[in-house]
């Protein structure tokens, strides 16, 4: 069995920290969204909720940043051109078609990247993309009467409100995917524990070729 410590201390607890707090934000936004159906919380109780909630993760995710730039867990987020869209081609490729094969997965996390090609672009994608967005839009509706009366021709807080939903949405489907990812290591729990212990484990690692 080959073993790598993978995930350090802090990168484990803001991964779980930012779990819950999306957790919280799904349910509290939900429960706005859809306020007075009766199946989630009312409105009063989600509004603070989800505020606060997003304090939080704006909080975690400027640690994200800080940490990735002051420790080595930014390299795995570099992504490398050379033999970039074979690499891409061969991850998508195991995804929708070799893993229900049970081909062998066409990559090995190392220490030097413990990230595959696909999950470089998701993950820049999410948390240098969509989740900015997301904060400065919750942000915005947090003071939304700071703001100017249109933004585009449009009633600005209509604009804010419309993207930060849209990204939540974004986010949510990511949210599925990942959970539907991680059940596809070594075995159906190996990267679970993986980000629980730090360690991740491969019985019979095949060369990358």
């Amino acid at each position: 069995m080959n073993a790598l410590y993978l995930y350090s201390g802090w990168v484990r607890a803001w991964h779980w920290l930012n779990a819950l707090l999306f957790l919280v934000l799904i349910v509290s936004g939900a429960s706005m969204h859809f306020a007075g159906t009766g199946w989630l919380l009312n409105f009063e109780t989600a509004r603070p909720i989800h505020n606060v909630a997003g304090i939080f993760v704006t909080i975690g995710w400027i640690g994200f940043v800080i940490g990735n730039l002051v420790t080595d867990n930014g390299r795995h987020y570099r992504v490398h051109l050379r033999g970039f869209f074979q690499r891409l081609f061969s991850q998508m490729r195991y995804y929708g078609y070799g893993i229900f094969r049970s081909e062998p997965h066409p990559f090995h996390p190392s220490a030097e990247m413990k990230l595959n090609t696909l999950q470089q672009l998701s993950y820049l994608g999410v948390m240098y993309l969509l989740m900015p967005v997301l904060i400065l839009s919750g942000w915005a509706f947090l003071f939304s009467i700071y703001l100017p009366e249109t933004l585009f021709g449009l009633g600005s807080v209509w604009v804010v409100a419309m993207t930060h939903l849209t990204v939540a949405y974004f986010l949510a489907l990511f949210v599925l995917v990942h959970l539907y990812i991680i059940t596809t290591g070594d075995t159906l729990t190996s990267n679970l524990r993986a980000m629980i212990t730090g360690w991740h484990r491969e019985t019979h690692p095949e060369s990358q070729g």
